[in-house]
Formats: structure tokens, sequence, C-alpha cells
């Protein structure tokens, strides 16, 4: 969608800072953090995960994603297979880097999570990343970058 590096930078900013808050917030309430966290700590935890969450989607999981779609045997013509098959493994990469940094996190906080947690983690953060992704943030997203980011060439009203 994004056809310039300028327009893939802002499009993965607007994506990161989505699901970075969602998934925050989501995991700061199941891990009962919410609560005792103040609004202060609050937000600094989601602007720490999001700029975790861009770093690794734009250095790790993004590129390797997109090299790894374009490999796999389909015809690549259809945009919303290539868009389903990408949206697919980032949130596969991503659950599974920031379910790592997740319980980093969290251990830090309350000093009792473990790695026996993490598979536990990525199952239950797959499972409403997944759909947020594809249902919620992917159109939304796709739908401001469109409006209010991509550049479009005018429309001319003849020669």
């Amino acid at each position: 969608m994004p056809k310039t590096k300028k327009e893939g930078l802002y499009f993965g900013l607007m994506m990161c800072f989505g699901m970075a808050v969602v998934m925050g917030m989501y995991n700061m309430i199941r891990s009962g953090q919410y609560e005792q966290l103040t609004f202060g700590q609050l937000v600094l935890g989601l602007l720490l995960a999001f700029v975790v969450a861009f770093v690794v989607e734009l250095v790790i999981v993004g590129p390797f994603a997109r090299k790894l779609a374009f490999k796999l045997p389909f015809t690549k013509k259809k945009k919303v297979i290539m868009i389903l098959t990408i949206s697919t493994l980032m949130v596969i990469g991503m659950v599974l880097c920031m379910s790592a940094f997740g319980l980093i996190m969290s251990h830090s906080a309350l000093g009792g999570a473990s790695w026996s947690e993490y598979g536990e983690n990525v199952w239950k953060n797959f499972v409403v990343a997944y759909p947020l992704q594809l249902l919620i943030m992917g159109p939304v997203v796709r739908f401001l970058f469109v409006k209010f980011v991509q550049k479009t060439a005018p429309v001319s009203l003849g020669s």
C-alpha cells in the first residue's frame, strides 16, 4: 500500500501506534498491572511499548515478513491475498517479539513473571492481535493512511 519509503514509515508508525496501545492496555489489564500503575507509569509503559514495537517492526519483523511473503508459492497478483499474508506474518512475528518484551517488562515491574508463561502469553496475545489487526486496526489505518497521508496524483479535467 505505501509507495515510498516515507509513506512506509508513516504507515508503520500508524499501525504500530494503534496495535501497541491496544495490545499494551490488554496486557496490562490481563496481568493486573493496570490497577497498580499511576497514569504517568501507564503512559510511559505504552510509549515504551510503542517505541520497541516500531523498532522491532521496522528492523526485524517487517522486512522478514515481506521477504517471506514474496517467497511463498502462491500468485502475488491478488492484492487482498498479499495483504492477508503479510498481515498474518507480521502478527506472528510481532506477537513472538512483543510477548517477550512484555514478559521482561512484567518481570521488572512485578518481579513474578517467568519464561514458563511465555507460551501462554503468546497464545493469548495472538488470539487478540490477529483479529484486531485484520478486522479493526488494518482497515482503520489503511483508511486513514489513504485519506490523510498518501499523496495521490491530481485528477486531470481535460487536455
